[in-house]
């Protein structure tokens, strides 16, 4: 028996394959030369089928970048549920997790990421349009910070929302200069990081 969908269900289904389309033209085109009626083309649906889920291509270039931290977040927390401590073995761990992200795909994210970047400099309506949506990205990455640091038995020396913001202003450039200049950035970047965390006395918040 044919199972039937629901609407959500296929909207659901249209809004993922959107994405997916989004990620593939982005990853080819760059955000600037990529357009709707590509992306449409490359999932199968009209351009109106686009306007439904998303108001812009800057929404949907969101969407990817969502979609990608999250993935990028889970790799790590998979890598922390087994650390108990930040010794060097652990940053070694990680590092190497944040090499192989980088040669996956993240580069490339990273290169277009800088692209949107300065797109919304110059584009000060866009960057007001998409205002919340980098909000909600921000949380996500504080709520990722919060959480492995109480497990881990730590407490942050500047405030945890500042962090977040740190790594959002500098892992997409660690990467892309770690691929171009052919330096390994990885490990040093995250002993700078954990610099700003310390297991004794009150963190800040």
């Amino acid at each position: 028996m044919v199972e039937r969908w629901t609407r959500q269900q296929r909207l659901e289904r249209t809004r993922a394959l959107l994405i997916d389309a989004a990620e593939e033209v982005f990853a080819r085109k760059g955000f600037g030369a990529a357009s709707l009626d590509d992306i449409a083309a490359v999932a199968g649906y009209t351009r109106g089928a686009i306007y439904v889920h998303f108001t812009a291509k800057e929404d949907l270039f969101l969407a990817v970048s969502d979609r990608y931290l999250r993935r990028y977040f889970a790799n790590f927390t998979e890598a922390l549920a087994a650390v108990t401590q930040l010794d060097d073995a652990a940053l070694d761990d990680l590092a190497d997790r944040w090499r192989q992200l980088a040669r996956n795909g993240g580069a490339r994210h990273a290169a277009l990421g800088h692209e949107f970047s300065l797109y919304l400099v110059r584009n000060p309506e866009a960057r007001a349009r998409v205002a919340d949506q980098r909000a909600r990205i921000l949380e996500s990455l504080v709520e990722f910070v919060s959480t492995s640091a109480a497990e881990l038995g730590l407490t942050l020396t500047i405030p945890v929302t500042t962090f977040a913001q740190l790594i959002i202003a500098t892992s997409d450039s660690i990467m892309l200069a770690s691929e171009l200049d052919d330096a390994d950035l990885y490990r040093p970047v995250l002993r700078m990081y954990t610099s700003a965390l310390t297991s004794a006395g009150v963190g800040a918040r």
